[in-house]
């Protein structure tokens, strides 16, 4: 059966004419004349029957219509892309991964460690998005995801890489550490939290076993990033995730007064899509990540004094 689906070039041309809302801007940007791109999206509006934009005194304007259709062909658009590039580059072992992260995970662990990756796979290039919260892959450019698990995740292949610890962390610069290793005294510090674990002081204090009168963080942040820098500068006490701060605690920026932390609040993952065939850019990386997630571990294990 014959798909009804109009000519990818009208497409790509009513896409652009769409999003800057102006024939000559995406003639502009086609390499084309506005007469060439308004015969284009002549012969999509004749196939579709559809009005998708008025025109008024040399002025277009989307329809209600177009505009719907605009941003319902747009993600389909963006994959074709996505894909063509993925095997055009993928001669030669080469390819492209779209890669999804968690904005601090991609900071603080990922990126010092991608050379790693670039120097066994010079051929693979990684483009990284930013994804707070967990996310559909379907209409998405996303090849893989680094994440942390949870129940929201549909369609998924799911590779367990870390558990994370919570510690709290001060700045050495500002506080007395040895007084700290007391919880009651701890407990007088400003207390530094991300703003979605509003109870994560409350849980800490209940494990070291004190319970002062009152736990309430006196400063909350979108990110662990903005914890940890908060920290730095001497704002207070954070809880953090240890693998975030296992390197400024070595430089000595950062200290944990009282190593005591909350285990397994999230299990770090790779996960990709099970609707599509797991490509060997998509291996590669895996095989590479699940070796770093590995290595890492390890060195936690050390630096905690081999605690399991």
């Amino acid at each position: 059966m014959k798909r009804k689906i109009p000519s990818t070039i009208a497409l790509s041309v009513f896409e652009a004419a769409a999003r800057h809302g102006s024939f000559a801007r995406a003639a502009a940007e086609l390499y084309m004349t506005e007469s060439a791109v308004s015969r284009q999206i002549a012969t999509l509006e004749n196939y579709v029957g559809v009005r998708l934009f008025s025109r008024e005194k040399k002025q277009v304007e989307l329809t209600e219509l177009g505009s719907r259709y605009a941003a319902a062909i747009r993600p389909g658009l963006d994959e074709m892309e996505a894909q063509t590039l993925a095997l055009m580059n993928s001669r030669n072992g080469g390819g492209v991964l779209e890669l999804a992260v968690i904005p601090t995970f991609a900071a603080r662990w990922l990126l010092p460690r991608l050379h790693a990756f670039r120097a066994a796979h010079p051929r693979i290039s990684v483009n990284i998005g930013e994804r707070a919260d967990p996310f559909l892959f379907r209409g998405t450019p996303f090849d893989a995801a680094l994440h942390f698990d949870d129940g929201s995740w549909e369609g998924v292949h799911k590779v367990h890489l870390f558990d994370e610890e919570v510690v709290p962390v001060v700045s050495p610069r500002h506080h007395d550490v040895r007084i700290l290793h007391d919880p009651g005294r701890l407990a007088e510090v400003p207390l530094l939290v991300k703003r979605s674990r509003p109870e994560a002081w409350q849980r800490w204090f209940a494990l070291a076993g004190c319970t002062p009168g009152s736990v309430v963080p006196t400063m909350r942040f979108e990110l662990y990033s903005t914890v940890i820098d908060a920290a730095k500068a001497g704002l207070g006490a954070g809880l953090v995730p240890r693998f975030y701060i296992q390197d400024d605690v070595r430089r000595g920026e950062l200290a944990i007064p009282l190593d005591l932390p909350i285990r397994h609040e999230k299990r770090y993952c790779l996960f990709y899509p099970s609707h599509r065939p797991v490509s060997s850019v998509v291996a590669a990386f895996e095989s590479w990540v699940v070796a770093q997630a590995a290595a890492f571990s390890a060195e936690l294990a050390e630096d905690r004094g081999g605690a399991p």
